[in-house]
């Protein structure tokens, strides 16, 4: 029988350190592995443990793996104390992947919060992969002050990859530095920014900031059904064993993590 959670070995290529407490990590497994953008893997330390994180880097490349990380509790912490050459553990992809097929000929209006930039910038690969088949992609995303904005050295050029892109950022709050909008990234939700009745919105980042977004983007006019949230803080084991990531009837690393909100809406305590 196969072990479902045996891992393939993976040498660390390059780290970036985002902020002061996020990092991204470009591994290159043993042997490729393909991931759709939205699915997510576990990250192995052997011998210690294991922490589940969605791939920032293009689903077109299959040896080498972005994951980018905040240092958040005991494996983190050793992960962000790795060095170029050593070898972690990758396993999966798990869960199910953004529906790009349904976003063909859309207006795609994608909303991040700190961190939660990683899965979305692998949205983002996918999305510039074949950007002609998308009518717009607008990104708008939030970070606490301007040092906590990860990917610094490439957002700005994602604006210039085609004319039909826009992105802006708000931080919570500004410095001399900082000439852009301060506020929560809901400020810089406005109506107009794309065609509501043919577009969709995918949401990533901490449950709080989700919650509010949602809302914001429900004032605006978005069906519920057009908007898409990852709902990826609890998962755990990946394959439906262990329950941590279970929301109402669905488990996050099977049935998601992206969900649709008119999926989960009616359910108990899905921004915990």
């Amino acid at each position: 029988m196969t072990n479902p959670y045996a891992y393939t070995e993976a040498e660390v290529l390059s780290i970036v350190e985002e902020t002061q407490n996020i990092k991204t990590f470009a591994l290159r497994p043993k042997s490729a592995i393909a991931f759709r953008a939205g699915q997510f893997m576990d990250v192995t330390l052997p011998g210690i443990g294991e922490a589940p994180f969605t791939p920032s880097s293009n689903h077109n490349v299959r040896d080498r793996l972005d994951f980018t990380i905040m240092r958040a509790g005991r494996v983190t912490g050793l992960l962000h104390e790795a060095k170029v050459g050593d070898v972690v553990g990758v396993r999966g992809p798990y869960g199910l992947g953004y529906p790009l097929a349904d976003f063909k000929s859309k207006e795609v209006f994608i909303v991040g919060g700190g961190v939660g930039l990683a899965p979305l910038r692998a949205l983002l690969y996918a999305l510039f992969n074949e950007v002609n088949d998308y009518k717009k992609i607008v990104l708008k995303y939030g970070a606490r002050t301007s040092k906590d904005i990860v990917y610094k050295q490439e957002i700005g050029s994602w604006k210039g990859k085609a004319p039909h892109i826009d992105v802006e950022i708000s931080v919570d709050i500004g410095d001399g530095s900082w000439k852009g909008n301060v506020g929560l990234v809901t400020t810089i939700l406005r109506a107009g920014a794309v065609d509501i009745n043919n577009a969709v919105a995918i949401v990533c980042g901490p449950p709080i900031m989700m919650k509010f977004v949602t809302f914001k983007l429900l004032d605006l006019g978005f069906k519920d059904s057009a908007i898409y949230l990852s709902m990826e803080k609890n998962m755990s084991c990946g394959i439906g064993k262990c329950g941590h990531c279970r929301i109402g009837p669905y488990y996050a690393c099977k049935d998601g993590p992206v969900f649709t909100y008119d999926k989960i809406k009616n359910l108990q305590n899905i921004w915990d």
